[in-house]
Formats: C-alpha cells, sequence, structure tokens
C-alpha cells in the first residue's frame, strides 16, 4: 500500500470515528472495486508434525518467493501426492507451517488421482478425502485434508467498508476479454493485513482467459450473504 492509499484509509477512519461519536451511522455507497487476480496451482500446506516425516525432524521450509498476502510464501521444497488411480510430482510446498496439513488441487488433478475433492474454503477439512503425501524423508498417509479451492477475495477492513463488503458475503465479478463473463458466488475475506487479491484456480483461470495480475470488477449484482 502506497502512502495515498494510507492516507486515504486515515481519513476515512477518522469520518467513520466522528460518525460513531455523534450517534450517525455509517452507509457508504459502494464504490467500483478492480481486483487484481492471483492464480493458484496445486500446492500443499504443511503441518510442523507432516514437515517432520516428510523432510526429516526439525527440518525448515526454504523461503523461495514471497506471495502477495502478508506472510505467506512459496517454499523451495516440493512434494509427491498420491491416490487410488495416479500421482502427481513436484507438487509445491507454501509457507508458513500450518496447524493442520492441507492439499489443494483442482478437479482435473482429482481425476488424475482418483479422488472427489470438495470444492471448500480453506481450513474447511471435515469429511474431505485423504491422499499420500510423499517427500524425501518419509510419506504419510492422510485420511482427510484435500480439496479445490473456492474462489475468495482477500480484502482489508478498510477497503471493504469502502465498497460494501462484509467478510463471508458472496459476490459476482465481471471479467473483460473474448472469454470473459461474471463469476459468481465469490467469497468476501476480510482481514486486518489483507492485500486486496482474488484467488481462483487454474482452471478457472483458463476458462474466462485471465492471467496473474489481470483485474476483474464486481458485478452489481445482487450480492449474497455467506
Amino acid at each position: 500500500m502506497n502512502s495515498s492509499q494510507q492516507q486515504a484509509e486515515l481519513i476515512t477512519q477518522q469520518i467513520i470515528q466522528e460518525l460513531a461519536a455523534r450517534g450517525t451511522p455509517f452507509s457508504p455507497v459502494p464504490q467500483a472495486l478492480e481486483i487484481p487476480i492471483g492464480i493458484s496451482n496445486r500446492h500443499v500446506h504443511l503441518s510442523r508434525e507432516d514437515m517432520d516425516t516428510l523432510f526429516g525432524s526439525g527440518s525448515t521450509l526454504t523461503r523461495m518467493k514471497a506471495v502477495k498476502q502478508p506472510g505467506q510464501y512459496a517454499a523451495e521444497e516440493t512434494v509427491t501426492l498420491r491416490g487410488p488411480k495416479g500421482q502427481l510430482a513436484n507438487v509445491r510446498v507454501l509457507g508458513p507451517l500450518r496447524r493442520a496439513t492441507q492439499i489443494e488441487i483442482s478437479v482435473s488433478d482429482g481425476f488424475t488421482l482418483g479422488v472427489k475433492a470438495p470444492v471448500r474454503m480453506s481450513g474447511d477439512l471435515e469429511r474431505s478425502p485423504g491422499i499420500e503425501i510423499i517427500g524425501p524423508r518419509g510419506s504419510i498417509k492422510k485420511t482427510e485434508g484435500t480439496i479445490v479451492a473456492w474462489r475468495h477475495i482477500h480484502i482489508s477492513p478498510i477497503q471493504a467498508r469502502q465498497s460494501g463488503l462484509q467478510d463471508g458475503m458472496e459476490i459476482d465479478v465481471q471479467v473483460a476479454g473474448q472469454r470473459g463473463g461474471v463469476l459468481s458466488h465469490v467469497v468476501v475475506r476480510v482481514s486486518e493485513d489483507a492485500v486486496l487479491e482474488m484467488h481462483i484456480d487454474v482452471e478457472e483461470a483458463n476458462s474466462v482467459g485471465l492471467r496473474n495480475g489481470d483485474c476483474v470488477t464486481r458485478a452489481m449484482t445482487e450480492c449474497h450473504d455467506g
């Protein structure tokens, strides 16, 4: 965020606080919102315990490059995923380590592996299929944790208020271009340190001709509560 954006957010906060002190509700008119796209390929988030099994006790992830959301990064480490029908090699591990291991694949990856992964928000792993993960020092057979990531938007509280958005809402976004269209049921995720970005997987991006860094806009159609 540049200094102009920071100053604008600070002024907005001051206005909201002054209105609240006067007992005047703040009901912003939704602003037009251009949302950069971040395309996710298949990847894995590991717990400490599973990291030890796959890469050795006390091993740590080697940062390869940062991703847009603060504190997150792509690691040098990769694993192989093995399912009932096939396997996928060189699947990137993303850091930092998490409380629970999560495997994010595409629908077509599921066909290759022989697993039917549900479309879920990150962290919603209950009753999702398991899979075998193979690393250089060992392997593990997970009983759950494999999902197809639900398309979603990361946004800060200030930007959300300015745009009339709330955490958990589902909105529609408009994709321009020859293969463009409207993507529905995009979940809004509001967090203090979020950088504005919409996450979709490779298959979804290809279907509407999107590339990393392209922008979509909020379609001014009915919004749905999440």
